[in-house]
């Protein structure tokens, strides 16, 4: 178990003392929050959700939320693709750019009424982002942080769990569709979603007094079928060809070097942030795009902090972004941002630390 220096800057989630009880041994800090990233075993915390189902605190998948008349208006103005036809109780997987097209933030934005959405962020300051624009415009609507925190069940088993928690109408949500529930009073939001590619649900705890309640409720239906703990796995999402905005991005990466291209719609409006740049680009064709990597060696070699140099004849032609060990696939493996001339089944060089040259092939995404 680790030791947290309590600051006011660091904020525990609600299910905090639940997987400290649980023994949670590594975390980082995400949305200004505590993300579990193991319980000490990443090997049985992997295989778990591959083959079984596991439980995962993403509270720090924090909520900006859009309240007022106006409140479809800005969220349509912040997200590069259409949502005109967006229903109630539907997520939609969304760019949020900059007025140079550059990727920002890749939320879910879920509808939960005509003047009431939820930005469902990745890891920035969005609320400050969607202030800024409101004021610009002079909307009327409210942007705050609510009262809600993401519980995922992940794994070919989390459909039975959480149907046994809501009952059997869970099976029939579409991806990234939600409905709005309780259990023992609890209120949450239940939608088809999570970073995985096993299949499951995100559990929207809506009163944060009543994180270990839910907690105990998930873990004890998820008994039958050997629920484990744990955090979204870098093994797993690199493998499922998930991105990570911020981490596979940096701060010139538009949506069509990292493949959001099918979630980018260039002819909305030229009140949308960043459509203009984004049409120019998509005219032009972007420089870079996005390639899976397969290491030479078999040796667990991840990658640390940093982005590593991709060479081709002694120059560089782009970024590895990420690097693990696939234990599926038994070997190490990583995402290229790369030049466009380069392409599948071309080979490369790696400019790993220790000024080690590390052999390595483009391929497709996903992996698996």
């Amino acid at each position: 178990m680790f030791n947290v220096f309590p600051t006011a800057r660091l904020r525990p989630s609600p299910f905090f003392h639940s997987i400290m009880a649980e023994g949670c041994t590594a975390a980082s800090i995400y949305n200004r929050m505590i993300l579990p990233a193991s319980f000490g075993n990443p090997e049985k915390e992997y295989w778990d959700l591959i083959e079984r189902c596991v439980m995962w605190d993403v509270s720090a998948e924090r909520q900006v939320q859009l309240q007022g008349p106006d409140a479809g208006a800005l969220a349509q103005i912040l997200s590069a693709r259409d949502l005109s036809k967006q229903k109630i109780g539907q997520g939609k997987y969304v760019p949020i750019c900059n007025h140079n097209g550059v990727l920002i933030n890749d939320p879910i934005c879920l509808k939960l009424s005509e003047d009431l959405y939820w930005f469902s962020i990745a890891d920035s300051d969005i609320w400050f982002w969607a202030r800024a624009i409101a004021a610009e415009r002079g909307l009327n609507v409210e942007i705050s942080e609510p009262d809600v925190s993401p519980l995922a069940v992940q794994g070919p088993s989390a459909e039975n769990v959480v149907a046994s928690i809501f009952g059997d109408w869970v099976r029939d949500l579409k991806y990234f569709w939600f409905k709005e529930t309780e259990v023992n009073g609890i209120p949450v939001a239940v939608q088809r979603s999570g970073w995985s590619k096993q299949g499951g649900f995100e559990i929207y705890l809506r009163d944060g007094s009543r994180g270990d309640e839910l907690w105990s409720i998930v873990k004890e239906a998820g008994q039958p079928y050997g629920i484990g703990n744990g955090g979204p796995t870098s093994p797993e999402r690199t493998e499922s060809g998930l991105v990570s905005c911020g981490s596979d991005s940096d701060d010139t990466t538009n949506p069509f070097e990292v493949r959001m291209g099918k979630f980018t719609d260039v002819d909305l409006d030229d009140s949308v942030v960043g459509v203009k740049a984004l049409r120019k680009i998509k005219e032009d064709g972007p420089k870079r795009h996005q390639l899976g990597l397969v290491l030479d060696g078999d040796a667990k070699d991840p990658m640390a902090f940093h982005w590593e140099h991709i060479l081709v004849d002694g120059q560089k032609v782009g970024d590895m972004t990420q690097c693990v060990w696939s234990p599926r696939m038994e070997a190490n493996i990583g995402y290229a941002l790369i030049s466009v001339d380069c392409k599948p089944g071309d080979a490369v060089v790696l400019k790993r630390p220790g000024n080690r040259e590390v052999g390595a092939k483009l391929v497709d995404l996903p992996f698996l």
